[in-house]
């Protein structure tokens, strides 16, 4: 067969390792030939694209990115873009398409689908906030590294006697806040699924004050939305090719506020891009290889118009339009065992 892979969206540690499977086991077991489009959607429009040899994934395991490029173009925003699509792959014999990505890139992958693609998707995103999926690679990294942060934070913290105000990612989930939260010992954590009210945050932070708690470890998401606030704190009005607005600035809001209100010195930390770049994590290289193994296998087993799934300890398959039924918010089991700890 003739299997062609493509990586949209953002970039994600664990990208390299999912190629690299789909290359290794393809061409050594089912002897195909594997072709990568370049640059995500952008890829098969343009028709930019190149074969992969066993010699191209050398030393890719704990390589973060994506040697093939990324983007966030939507074909279904370019004119005639779906029957340029099946155009390209047609003039190039692919016989499937791997879509790696997340909601947008694989909300493209479930329409192509529909319409007669054969294509199987592959869920990574750093927010584990893909339906159908128990984890998505590239979210246990960015826990990782959320982690590491709050511990660093706590030092500085302490000895200065502030509170620090750390912004993670995190759209419309709180995965990344609430999990990174917990394994640091946040204080407070703010995610998009509870609007938070500043009354309320302030009040918690002079109750630990009051306790003889000098210093206080704030995690919020940049989805997270206070009720006194209209609409989401943003960088500007934009709004990329799947109509997202650019989030950022709820971390500095909510730290100007919270020092007004309180008279306690805050600072504030934004990870940013921090948080998904850089080398995954022996979890995300395990899952991104157990994945491109069950999509090349899919591609050989009728697993056409699925998207590979962890389901408990098992790989296994769903319907592609599963994605488009929602994103996987947190449960209220994981926000209720952070707020235990919560003053």
């Amino acid at each position: 067969m003739r299997i062609a892979i493509l990586t949209g969206g953002g970039d994600c540690p664990g990208l390299n390792a999912a190629i690299r499977a789909i290359v290794k086991k393809g061409i050594k077991v089912y002897q195909d030939r594997i072709f990568g489009y370049h640059n995500g959607w952008a890829g098969p429009i343009n028709d930019d694209i190149g074969e992969i040899a066993l010699s191209d994934v050398s030393g890719l395991l704990p390589r973060g990115g994506t040697i093939l490029g990324t983007s966030r173009t939507n074909p279904f925003k370019i004119d005639n873009g779906l029957n340029i699509i099946k155009g390209n792959m047609e003039k190039h014999e692919i016989d499937v398409l791997v879509a790696i990505g997340g909601e947008d890139t694989l909300g493209v992958a479930a329409k192509l689908a529909r319409e007669g693609v054969k294509i199987i998707g592959i869920p990574k995103t750093i927010d584990n906030d893909l339906t159908g999926t128990v984890y998505t690679f590239g979210f246990d990294t960015a826990v990782s590294i959320i982690t590491e942060a709050i511990d660093r934070l706590h030092t500085t913290a302490e000895s200065h006697q502030r509170v620090m105000v750390l912004e993670v990612m995190g759209r419309h989930a709180g995965w990344l806040a609430v999990t990174g939260g917990i394994a640091g010992g946040a204080d407070l954590i703010l995610v998009p699924e509870e609007e938070f009210n500043i009354d309320d945050v302030c009040q918690s932070l002079k109750n630990r004050h009051e306790k003889g708690k000098t210093f206080s470890i704030v995690v919020v998401a940049e989805g997270a939305r206070s009720r006194d606030k209209d609409g989401l704190v943003t960088i500007d009005k934009s709004r990329d090719a799947f109509g997202h607005v650019k989030l950022g600035g709820i971390g500095h809001e909510l730290g100007k506020r919270i020092e007004e209100r309180t008279g306690f010195e805050t600072r504030v930390t934004v990870l940013g891009h921090v948080q998904r770049g850089g080398t995954p994590t022996a979890f995300d290289r395990v899952l991104a290889t157990r994945y491109g193994i069950g999509a090349i296998d899919g591609a050989h087993n009728n697993q056409l118009g699925k998207m590979v799934s962890l389901r408990g300890n098992r790989i296994t398959y769903v319907s592609l339009n599963t994605v488009t039924r929602g994103l996987k918010t947190i449960d209220s089991e994981l926000l209720d065992i952070a707020k235990v700890f919560f003053e």
